[in-house]
């Protein structure tokens, strides 16, 4: 209250203080002005327009989100139900003397002359007679249209006695007064009743923050034109806080750098800072204070977690308090848990670093121990990395069983970023078995036996038996990277599975079952090193054993779907998260697998799968297992389309597995010498194989030795052709195939017949092979003049590739085939040479499409192609599943199928995929 007697400048009417004889302020009752490049916010003005239409209206937020400036905007062009009486509260007028003394003189403003003469002016500031409230309350019976009360500020008013007379007011109006509050805390009214009685409508903190397109609004009107991005992103650092992005739009103005200022901006800029320190800081008690700085480390607030950091036990409370402010502190709905707004909380870490610089660390410390108690083991390992306690982190994940996790983590991961600055000093078992998972998800193959090396050391060191999980993660770890040893992988994989198997024995099963991915991880090691020693049965069928292992855990959804809870939550998260990638992978092996043998149908499904995997748990091209990309280009290949087949290539060859990995990165080499012997260029097929040696994997330099063995061939070179596949190190039913495919034009028919005998007693042998047998036959008919034989072996030959569409034997055949067919001329039963042509890529076209899809229809094709439903194809392009049905319905239509798959198939063909 101003001082008894001070003479108070700006007062109107005459109208004094009946204690002090001090004029009232004017400025209190005026509608404040517009700020400057004000942004009329309809939506909000269209809200607050319908909700003085019953009698009250309560606006709430924090300092600066634009509460005055709404309320004022719809008073001056809201158009609001009748005159509007606007006080402005501040500090003094709690006292309710001088709160009732200004509500009156501010109706008597509005209405000069319906409002009664005879209401008593409150005679002192601390007390209103029961008579001033009964009679204005009775005066508004008689309105003769509605009047709106707005009351600015209303926090200010401190204590219970003027709430406790407003609610007389309310309670016994008349029907004609509209009562619009806003504050930063809720009044001490009863709201609860107010909103079962349908007499109140509320506009929160969240309804006003700003969308992206006001927000463009108000940086426009500040002469900033940023682009879309920018304005996304200060939205987004904001939260839509008005007073953020005005203060933001200032600072854009001085430096003239959106994109600049966007990059660099933090909670603690200037403008901001100060706004917040002041504000909202400052205003609290010298505990709280004290509460927000430590608690500033946490992204997210539990009061247990806050009395363990502060020593205190009354965090509930003050969270509590603070919430209710809306001091920037916000609840997460259904969890004890609290968010600070990201603004302040960037002001109260800066304030942190500068008052306790060396309290920081361990405040991170006493966190990472807490949150490992409660089982929020990623969160921990995170406040560990900032306190620097690696030993602690390196345990406790090391404990949890995140062997997974950590060696299958993309780049920037939580678990990467967690361990990304641990220096290679840390001591310990633990430490060096994170670093070990670490390099193997970067492929770093010899850094993970380095330090494996090391761990091994120190668990001998001890004596004693290892902890279980220590020693699980140490004998996965050496399968993995084992797995990938180009010599005698097969052997050392074996005796690292039996390690893995005995020491998940002393592991829980409980613990096991919530760890799908160990039993995965496991089965595709051994996968991995039977791919490379050329057992492809056995490499494909663990291979789907380790999907299937991570299989209900990977269909469970996105990573991150958790959500914001509790430790179960959390452990859930991190198995989805260890999982999709192990199911990832798993399926793009077996997609590899059966794409060698010849099963391609399958191939192409388990490879789309594993892409659709890797997209569930968002990882980026070039940090996905390249296996699923190489298999859909070796399907391409088969079936005769180089084009997919040198696209799908170069999508495997931005996969770091591809280039790291010694087995994919040969099968890539021969897939794209195969490729350039197919388009004529004989030495760049030369040039892009392996040079030759010893070393690699059995399956990998027979492959390498084939196609060797092809370029040669297509020389004319019979006896290099020869020497390359006896150069193979791996036996099987392969080599006898190219063997004979060698003989056969060196005349040596016999030979060739005997090897091709031998190979296709094989169980072994892979559909391409045994199309490319009963081809050779056909030829070797062909040249002993035995033309019926020939043309029931090519028959044969057509048969055995139609389930699978697998054309490219029959392109490499020619020219002898195509002399078959002429020579059969139209003798031959008409399908057969239909078929070859077909099979050949030539004769008479596919239907083609009726007309070319639109855009949006190959949008819808694309999520097809991805194996989406009907609802997630219309959330992802943002349309009604009617309209993404419409969209099928003429995709159809136009590709001339009737089902999804055929859709999918066509639109590949057509090179619409």
């Amino acid at each position: 209250m101003p001082p008894t007697g001070a003479h108070v400048p700006g007062g109107g009417h005459g109208t004094t203080l009946a204690w002090s004889g001090d004029p009232l302020l004017a400025a209190k009752l005026s509608v404040p002005p517009a700020p400057r490049a004000h942004v009329p916010r309809h939506r909000l003005l269209d809200r607050l327009g319908a909700a003085t239409d019953g009698p009250m209206t309560l606006i709430t937020g924090p300092a600066g989100a634009g509460k005055t400036t709404l309320a004022a905007a719809w008073a001056r062009d809201g158009e609001p139900p009748g005159p509007v009486a606007w006080l402005t509260l501040d500090p003094y007028d709690g006292a309710p003397g001088v709160f009732w003394s200004y509500v009156v003189e501010a109706l008597r403003r509005a209405l000069p002359r319906q409002l009664p003469g005879g209401i008593p002016v409150p005679a002192c500031p601390g007390s209103v007679g029961s008579s001033l409230l009964t009679r204005l309350a009775a005066a508004t019976e008689h309105l003769p249209g509605p009047v709106v009360l707005v009351l600015d500020g209303f926090e200010k008013a401190a204590g219970r006695r003027v709430p406790a007379g407003l609610e007389f007011l309310l309670e016994h109006c008349g029907p004609l007064l509209r009562l619009v509050v806003t504050s930063r805390l809720d009044p001490l009214l009863p709201l609860h009743r107010y909103r079962a009685e349908g007499r109140l409508t509320e506009i929160r903190g969240a309804d006003l923050a700003f969308t992206p397109h006001e927000a463009a609004a108000l940086l426009r009107g500040h002469g900033v034109k940023p682009g879309d991005d920018v304005v996304r992103a200060l939205t987004q650092r904001t939260q839509g806080w008005a007073a953020g992005l005005r203060l933001c739009a200032l600072a854009v103005q001085r430096t003239g750098d959106p994109d600049g200022f966007t990059r660099s901006f933090t909670g603690s800029e200037q403008a901001v800072s100060g706004y917040l320190t002041a504000e909202v800081l400052d205003a609290q008690p010298v505990a709280t204070r004290e509460l927000l700085l430590r608690a500033s480390i946490l992204d997210r607030l539990h009061p247990d977690l806050v009395n363990a950091l502060t020593g205190r036990k009354d965090a509930e409370a003050v969270l509590t308090r603070l919430t209710h402010e809306n001091a920037f502190v916000d609840p997460v709905p259904g969890t004890p848990w609290c968010r600070v707004h990201p603004l302040f909380a960037g002001v109260l870490r800066a304030q942190l670093r500068i008052r306790h610089p060396a309290l920081v660390p361990r405040l991170h410390a006493r966190a990472a121990r807490w949150l490992a108690g409660e089982g929020r083991t990623v969160e921990a390992l995170e406040h560990a990395a900032e306190a620097g306690d690696w030993q602690f982190g390196a345990s406790e994940a090391v404990r949890r069983l995140m062997v997974g996790s950590l060696c299958t983590a993309p780049e920037a991961g939580p678990a990467e970023r967690a361990f990304s600055r641990m220096p290679p000093s840390a001591d310990g078992a633990e430490p060096a078995l994170v670093a070990a998972a670490l390099r193997l998800a970067r492929h770093d193959r010899a850094g993970c036996r380095e330090r494996l090396a090391v761990a091994e050391q120190h668990l001998r060191r001890n004596g004693a038996e290892p902890d279980p999980e220590a020693g699980l993660t140490h004998a996965l770890l050496h399968l993995l990277c084992a797995s990938q040893v180009e010599e005698r992988a097969e052997e050392r994989v074996e005796a690292s599975a039996r390690a893995v198997s005995d020491s998940m024995g002393r592991i829980p099963l409980e613990r096991l079952l919530a760890h799908p991915e160990i039993e995965g991880l496991r089965l595709y090691g051994l996968a991995r090193a039977f791919l490379g020693s050329g057992r492809l049965a056995d490499a494909r069928r663990l291979s789907a054993e380790a999907a299937e292992a991570v299989g209900a855990v990977g269909s469970l959804g996105t990573v991150g779907a958790v959500g914001a809870t509790e430790a179960a939550g959390a452990a859930d998260a991190c198995t989805a998260e260890a999982s999709l990638p192990v199911q990832h992978m798993s399926l793009g092996l077996l997609a590899l697998t059966e794409s060698a043998a010849g099963a391609l149908t399958s191939a192409e499904d388990h490879a789309l799968r594993s892409l659709v995997v890797a997209d569930q748990y968002g990882a980026p091209p070039d940090h996905r297992s390249g296996a699923g990309y190489l298999a859909l280009a070796l399907v391409a290949f088969e079936r005769n389309d180089q084009e997919v087949a040198r696209r799908r290539l170069e999508q495997a060859l931005a996969c770091p597995d591809v280039r790291e990995d010694p087995v994919l990165a040969t099968e890539a080499a021969v897939l794209r010498s195969r490729l350039e012997l197919a388009r004529g260029h004989r030495e760049a097929a030369l040039a892009a194989l392996p040079r030759p040696g010893t070393d690699g994997a059995p399956w990998s330099l027979q492959r390498v030795a084939l196609t060797r063995s092809a370029v040669a061939l297509a020389r004319g070179d019979h006896r290099t052709a020869v020497a390359a596949v006896h150069g193979t190190p791996a036996d099987g039913p392969a080599p006898l195939v190219a063997l004979a495919r060698s003989h056969l034009p060196a005349g040596h028919t016999d030979r060739a017949l005997r090897l091709l005998a031998r190979a296709e007693d094989s169980p072994d042998l892979s559909l391409p092979d045994r199309v490319g047998a009963l081809l050779l036959r056909a030829h070797a008919a062909l040249l002993a003049d035995d033309r019926a034989t020939a043309q029931c072996l090519l028959d044969r030959a057509l048969e055995t590739a139609r389930p699978e569409r697998l054309r490219r034997p029959f392109a490499e055949a020619d020219p002898w085939l195509r002399h078959l067919l002429n020579k059969a001329g139209g003798a031959g039963p008409a399908p057969d040479r239909g078929a070859w042509l077909s099979a050949h890529g030539e004769g008479e076209p596919a239907p083609g499409v009726v007309q070319p899809l639109s855009s949006r229809e190959r949008d819808v094709l694309v999520c097809v192609q991805k194996m989406m439903s009907s609802d997630e194809i219309a959330a992802e392009l943002t349309l009604s599943v009617n309209t993404v049905k419409t969209h099928l319905r003429s995709v159809y239509r136009k590709l001339c199928v009737s089902r999804r798959r055929d859709a999918v198939e066509r639109g590949r063909e057509l090179h619409i995929l």
